[in-house]
């Protein structure tokens, strides 16, 4: 059996530990499975906590080179699955012939795509003019943005688990208010491999119609492209109680396009 490597791209301020159920089904489906942490980020979710100073210079352009120089050292071109920004950068490798297929899971969007982190989460609200370090996420602001279709009990239990500091500069990269601020997002449409764009209905982060609006963008490639929506599902849809689900459907849209280990 030829193991193809998938490489798994964690959103901000999220761990790489994010991945672990969807590393254990893929590896189960006979996957080899890579789950990268970001640049800094050399411990767990308490270590990174404790202290998140490495993270404080990573920018949108350094992360793509770190995924980069990993997916170049692979020797086989892997499946590219990434959430959140983590999804921005999977495309830019996809686009960069760095992959075989990617999916994208509710991705900040690429090129001119409008789009803006919501008010409670731009830099300038947690802005500290004594500590401008990693960025904390308040437990009621994952809650309303990223939790908001759990219950109050999971979107704790998903906040203690996962949740860590953000990096300043990549969430000045991504976009502030108006998104103007968003760098190094541009991507080539016009050889690549297979890709598949997934949304949640109720994200508030990266709403189903921006990634819609993305889908269309890549309409005039040859390139196979694809959407699927998943009904009353936020921007956590990658690790809270369905993540199941959305893990077995990219599964078998792998499989029906002959990605699969042999």
């Amino acid at each position: 059996m030829t193991r193809i490597p998938v490489v798994f791209i964690h959103d901000v301020w999220l761990h790489a530990s994010s991945w672990q159920a969807w590393a254990r089904r893929f590896g189960e489906h006979g996957f080899s499975v890579v789950v990268p942490r970001w640049p800094g980020e050399d411990r767990g979710v308490t270590g990174t906590l404790r202290d998140p100073s490495g993270l404080g210079e990573v920018g949108l352009e350094a992360l793509t080179a770190h995924y980069s120089r990993l997916t170049r050292s692979l020797g086989t071109a892997p499946v590219l699955i990434g959430h959140g920004v983590g999804g921005l950068v999977a495309q830019q490798l996809l686009s960069a012939n760095l992959g075989c297929a990617a999916v994208a899971i509710a991705a900040v969007p690429i090129n001119d795509i409008p789009w803006a982190l919501p008010a409670e989460l731009e830099p300038t609200s947690f802005a500290d003019p004594i500590d401008p370090g990693p960025i904390r996420l308040p437990p009621s602001d994952f809650r309303k943005v990223f939790a908001n279709t759990t219950d109050a009990d999971e979107a704790a239990d998903l906040f203690e688990r996962f949740v860590i500091a953000a990096p300043p500069r990549l969430l000045t990269d991504i976009g502030g208010s108006d998104g103007s601020a968003r760098r190094y997002a541009d991507v080539d449409n016009r050889r690549r491999g297979p890709l598949l764009l997934i949304s949640g209905q109720e994200d508030r982060l990266v709403p189903d119609a921006v990634t819609r609006s993305v889908y269309k963008l890549y309409g005039d490639s040859s390139a196979v492209s694809e959407l699927k929506q998943f009904a009353d599902r936020g921007h956590c849809l990658v690790i809270d109680r369905g993540w199941r689900s959305i893990a077995d459907h990219v599964l078998a849209w792998l499989d029906a396009h002959g990605i699969r280990p042999r």
